[in-house]
C-alpha cells in the first residue's frame, strides 16, 4: 500500500516522498493550509535557530501573546503513532467507499440509532397538547394540528437539517462538538494546555483569508480576551449537556410509558398502575441491551422501525380517506392564529404539548458521529418526515369524528383488524426511540470528558470498525436507575411529557446560540441571515420554553433538579482541572535548577527507562521532583509522556506523536506530547508502545545528528532546552525520517516547481561525507547515545505515574473549600485513574502522590 506523507518547508516548497508500509491504514497526502501564527512562535519551520538562546529558561511557547497573523503553511507531521496497527478504518471517509449494499444496512441502522425518537412522537403529542387545551370544535383540531406540522417543518427540517447539522465538527454532533469548533478557531478554553503546534494539525482547518475574515477576527479577540465570556459560554455548554444528560432519563420514561399505555386501549381491565409495572421491566430490558452496542442493535432494530415508520403513513392514509381529508387544510397557517384567537391562554399552554412533536431533533445532531451527515439528512427528508406528516394528518381525521378520543388518539385511530400487530411494533418502536436518547447520551458524555469538563469514566467501544460506536456502563445503569424514579414517582404521561419538554427546549436554545456562533465566527455569513436565524428560532423557543415552565411544579421539576446535579458535577470537574493544571505550571522546575543538579539529577542513575506520564506540555513538572527526593535512585533514561486532547474530533495517525529534547544531551531526558481528538479510541499496549516509542527515539536522535552535522559544519553540540529550541522530526511507518525544522539543502537549487526530496538528498549527503572523511566525533557521540539507548531498554522499562491532589488553603473563601476539598476530592475519588486506561503489569509502575494547596 502506498502511502505519502508531507514535510514542512518553510512555506517555499514541499518534499514528498512515496513510502511502502505494510499492513497500515491508508493516510492521504496533506494540503497546505492556512493557520494563525503567534509572532513569537518557536516553533515555525523557517525560524533560524539560535544556539545562543538554548540554555534559556524562558517558555517561548506563550499561549497568551497577543500578536497574530494569518500564513500560509504547509502539511504538518510530527510523529509515528502507537495504534494504527491496532485501529483500522478510524477515518471518516471509510463509508465512502461503501457499495449500494452496505448503504442500505447503514440506512436501517440510521433508522434504529438516530430517528427513534422523533419517530415515535405522535404517540403521545396530540394526547398532551388536547389534555391542556380539550377540544371545542373542529377548527380546534385543524389548528392543533397545524401548530404540529410547522414545528415539525421548523424545528427538526428547517433549523436542525437544513442549518445545524452543518455545524458539525468534522461528522461529529452535540454541544460539546460545537465549543470544540469553537474553541479550534479561538482559544476560549480555560485550561491553559494550549500550544501553537496544535494549530498545525491537519484538522485544524481554517478559512482562507477574505473580506468576511475581519468581522471573525474583532470576534476571535473579543472571545479569547474577555474571561467573563469564556466563562459564559462554558456554562452555556455544560448546562446544554446536562439538558442532554436529563432527556436521556425523560425520553425512555415518556416513550415506554407512552406505548405501553395502549393496553388500557386494547384491554379495559388494565390499570394504570399495571402500565407502571409493565413499563419498569421494559425499560430494564432496555438498558440491558444496551451494552451489544449500535451496530449490532441498529442492524437488529433498523427493519422494525422502518416498519414502524411505513405503519405511521398507512393509518395515516387509511384516517384520510374513512374519516375526513379536509385536515389538508392545517398547511395553511392562518389557523395557527385563529387556534390562540379562540383559546388564548389554554393555547399557550398546549405549546409545551406541541414541542413533543419536534423531540428528537438534538438527537439527530448529537448521534452524528454514527453515521455520514448526509445520510441522515436524506433518510429524513424522504422517509422519517412524510411517514410522520401522515401520521398527523390520519389523527386529526380521526379527532374530527371521534374528539372524546384525544387521551389515547395513536392506538385509538389504529383499525381494529390491525391493532395488536400494531401495538408491539409500537413498543418495539418506543424501545428504540429510548435507546437513539440513550446513546446521544454516551456520545456528549465521551466528548466533555476528553475535553476536561466530566470525570474520566470506563467507556466501552462496541465496535472494531467505528470508533465512534460506544458504551459507558455507569453512565448507562445511572441512567436506568433515574429513569425508574421518575416513571414511579410521576406516573402521569402529561406529567413526564412537560419534563420532556424542559429538557429538550433547553439544549435546543444551547444549540441555537453556539451555532450562532459557528455562524459568526467560522462560517462568516452575512449578518443579517445569522440575526435572522437567532431571533427567529431563539424567539420560537424561548415561547415554547415559557409555555412548560408554567406547568414545572406538575412534577417535572424532578428533571430540573436532575440536570442542575450534572451542571454542578462537570463545572466542578473543570474547575478543579483547571485549577489544578495552573498549579502544576507554576510549580514546575525550572531549568536553572535542573542544571544545578548536573546531569546525575542529584542522585544515582540507575539502568533503565522511566516513562513519566503528567499532564503539562511544557516545562518539567514538579512531580519529577517529588520522585527524585523520594526515591533513593532515577532511571538513566526519562521520557515525559504527556497525554493531551486537543479540539479536534480525531488527529491524524501520522500527527500523533511530537517528540522534544530536554536538558542538554548527557541527561537523557525526553518529552513526548501525545496528542488526541475527542473521539480517537486509546488502546494501547504497553509493549507495542514501548517497542515503536524507543524505535522512533533512536530514530529522532539520528536525524537530529544529521541535521546538527550539516548546520553547524562540525561546530561542538551546544545544549538543547525544550522551553526554546526544539528538533521536530517525522517518523513514518516504514522507518524513514523526515526533517520538521528548517528546510535544509532549499537553498541548493531547489524551488517549488522541482521539489528536492530532503531525506534522501541528507542521506545522500551523509553518505559522501563517509565515503572521503574519517567519522567524525558526532558520529560517535550519536553511537554512544544509541548504545545507551539500548542498553537502557534491556534493563526494562518502568511507567512513573504521579498522582498530583489539590487542597484548599486554610485562609480560602468557604465556597472554594467546599469544592475543592470535598466536592472535587469525592469526584476524583471516585472516577477512573490515568493507570486504568494502561494496561500496564503492576510489577512494571511506580506511583507517587503529591499535593497542592490552591
Amino acid at each position: 500500500m502506498a502511502e505519502e506523507f508531507g514535510a514542512g518547508s518553510g512555506g517555499s516548497s514541499s518534499s514528498k516522498r512515496e513510502i511502502n508500509g505494510a499492513g497500515l491504514s491508508s493516510v492521504d497526502s496533506l494540503e497546505s493550509r492556512w493557520v494563525f501564527q503567534d509572532d513569537d512562535d518557536s516553533e515555525i519551520d523557517d525560524e533560524e535557530d539560535d544556539d545562543s538562546t538554548h540554555l534559556a529558561g524562558v517558555d517561548s511557547d506563550d499561549e497568551d501573546a497577543p500578536d497574530q497573523r494569518l500564513i500560509r503553511t504547509g502539511p504538518r507531521v510530527d510523529s509515528f503513532d502507537v495504534e494504527a496497527l491496532e485501529v483500522p478504518g478510524v477515518q471518516r471517509s471509510d463509508y465512502e467507499d461503501f457499495g449500494i449494499g452496505r448503504k442500505i444496512i447503514l440506512a436501517f441502522q440510521t433508522l434504529g440509532v438516530v430517528f427513534g425518537d422523533v419517530g415515535t412522537s405522535p404517540l403521545y403529542t396530540f394526547s398532551v397538547m388536547f389534555s391542556k387545551a380539550p377540544i371545542n370544535g373542529n377548527e380546534d383540531v385543524i389548528g392543533a394540528l397545524s401548530l404540529v406540522l410547522y414545528t415539525l417543518i421548523l424545528i427538526p427540517l428547517v433549523k436542525y437539517v437544513l442549518v445545524v447539522l452543518w455545524a458539525n465538527d468534522d461528522g461529529e454532533g452535540g454541544t460539546f462538538a460545537l465549543y470544540s469548533l469553537i474553541c479550534r478557531h479561538a482559544k476560549v478554553s480555560l485550561l491553559p494546555n494550549q500550544l501553537p503546534s496544535d494549530a498545525r494539525i491537519s484538522s485544524f482547518r481554517l478559512k482562507v483569508p477574505s473580506a468576511e475574515l475581519e468581522r471573525s477576527l474583532k470576534i476571535k479577540e473579543r472571545l479569547e480576551t474577555s474571561l467573563t465570556l469564556k466563562k459564559l459560554l462554558l456554562i452555556l455548554v455544560l448546562a446544554g449537556t446536562s439538558m442532554v444528560i436529563a432527556d436521556g432519563v425523560v425520553t425512555p420514561a415518556m416513550s415506554v410509558m407512552s406505548a405501553v399505555g395502549g393496553l388500557k386501549v386494547g384491554v379495559d381491565a388494565i390499570e394504570q398502575n399495571e402500565v407502571v409495572m409493565i413499563s419498569v421491566a421494559f425499560l430494564v430490558i432496555l438498558f440491558s441491551v444496551q451494552k451489544f452496542g449500535t451496530s449490532k442493535v441498529g442492524l437488529a432494530v433498523g427493519p422494525a422501525l422502518f416498519i414502524w415508520f411505513c405503519s405511521l403513513a398507512g393509518i395515516g392514509i387509511y384516517n384520510l380517506v374513512k374519516y375526513d381529508a379536509s385536515v389538508l387544510r392545517a398547511f395553511n397557517p392562518v389557523h395557527i392564529y385563529l387556534y390562540f384567537k379562540r383559546n388564548s391562554v389554554k393555547a399557550w399552554y398546549a405549546l409545551g404539548g406541541c414541542l413533543l412533536c419536534a423531540t428528537g431533533s438534538e438527537a439527530m445532531f448529537a448521534d452524528l458521529c454514527y453515521f455520514p451527515v448526509q445520510l441522515i439528512q436524506l433518510t429524513f427528508v424522504f422517509l422519517v418526515l412524510p411517514c410522520l406528516l401522515l401520521g398527523y394528518l390520519g389523527q386529526a381525521a380521526y379527532l374530527i369524528n371521534n374528539p372524546n378520543g384525544a387521551e389515547q388518539v395513536f392506538f385509538y385511530s389504529i383499525p381494529s383488524g390491525v391493532f395488536w400487530p400494531i401495538f408491539l411494533i409500537a413498543n418495539i418502536a418506543a424501545l428504540i426511540a429510548s435507546r437513539t436518547m440513550t446513546t446521544a447520551t454516551f456520545s456528549c458524555i465521551k466528548q466533555s470528558m476528553a475535553l476536561g469538563c466530566f470525570p474520566r469514566l470506563k467507556i466501552i467501544h462496541t465496535s472494531r470498525k467505528f470508533m465512534g460506536q460506544i458504551y459507558i456502563p455507569v453512565i448507562n445503569w445511572f441512567l436506568l436507575v433515574v429513569c425508574l424514579i421518575v416513571v414511579c414517582s410521576i406516573s402521569s404521561t402529561n406529567e413526564i411529557g412537560n419534563a420532556y419538554g424542559i429538557a429538550e427546549l433547553g439544549v435546543m436554545m444551547m444549540t441555537t446560540v453556539l451555532v450562532t456562533i459557528v455562524m459568526l465566527l467560522i462560517w462568516q455569513i452575512n449578518i443579517v441571515i445569522v440575526l435572522s436565524f437567532v431571533i427567529f428560532f431563539l424567539g420560537l423557543e424561548l415561547t415554547f420554553f415559557s409555555s412548560v415552565l408554567w406547568s414545572v411544579t406538575d412534577g417535572s421539576w424532578i428533571i430540573l433538579v436532575f440536570a442542575v446535579i450534572m451542571f454542578l458535577i462537570m463545572y466542578v470537574w473543570n474547575y478543579g482541572s483547571k485549577l489544578k493544571y495552573e498549579t502544576e505550571v507554576k510549580q514546575k522546575l525550572s531549568m536553572d535548577l535542573m542544571r544545578e543538579l548536573g546531569c546525575n539529577l542529584g542522585t544515582i542513575r540507575a539502568p533503565g527507562i522511566g516513562l513519566l506520564y503528567n499532564e503539562l506540555v511544557k516545562g518539567v513538572p514538579a512531580i519529577f521532583g517529588h520522585f527524585l527526593t523520594t526515591l533513593p535512585a532515577i532511571h538513566s533514561m526519562i521520557i515525559f509522556v504527556s497525554i493531551k486532547y486537543v479540539p479536534v474530533p480525531g488527529v491524524p495517525q501520522s500527527e500523533r506523536f511530537l517528540f522534544r529534547r530536554v536538558c542538554p544531551k548527557s541527561y537523557h531526558i525526553f518529552r513526548c506530547i501525545a496528542r488526541y481528538g475527542y473521539k480517537d479510541v486509546r488502546k494501547e499496549n504497553h509493549q507495542t508502545f514501548e517497542q515503536l516509542l524507543i524505535e522512533s527515539l533512536e530514530k529522532f536522535i539520528r536525524r537530529e545528528a544529521q541535521e546538527r552535522q550539516l548546520e553547524s559544519d562540525g561546530d561542538e553540540d551546544t545544549d538543547y532546552d525544550e522551553d526554546t529550541s526544539l528538533s521536530r522530526v517525522l517518523i513514518a511507518p516504514d522507518g524513514s525520517v523526515y526533517s520538521l525544522a528548517v528546510p535544509l539543502l532549499a537553498g541548493l537549487g531547489g524551488s517549488s516547481n522541482n521539489p528536492i526530496s530532503e531525506t534522501s538528498t541528507s542521506r545522500e549527503a551523509k553518505a559522501d561525507m563517509g565515503a572521503d572523511q574519517p567519522i567524525s566525533d558526532a558520529e560517535h557521540g550519536l553511537e554512544r547515545e544509541l548504545s545507551f539507548i539500548r542498553r537502557a531498554k534491556e534493563s526494562g522499562v518502568v511507567y512513573l505515574l504521579g498522582h498530583g491532589d489539590i487542597r484548599a488553603r486554610k485562609d480560602s473563601w468557604f465556597i472554594k473549600k467546599l469544592v475543592i476539598n470535598y466536592l472535587y476530592a469525592f469526584l476524583r475519588k471516585n472516577c477512573r485513574r490515568g493507570i486504568a486506561n494502561l494496561s500496564v503489569p503492576h510489577s512494571h509502575l511506580m506511583q507517587v502522590g503529591m499535593t497542592y494547596m490552591v
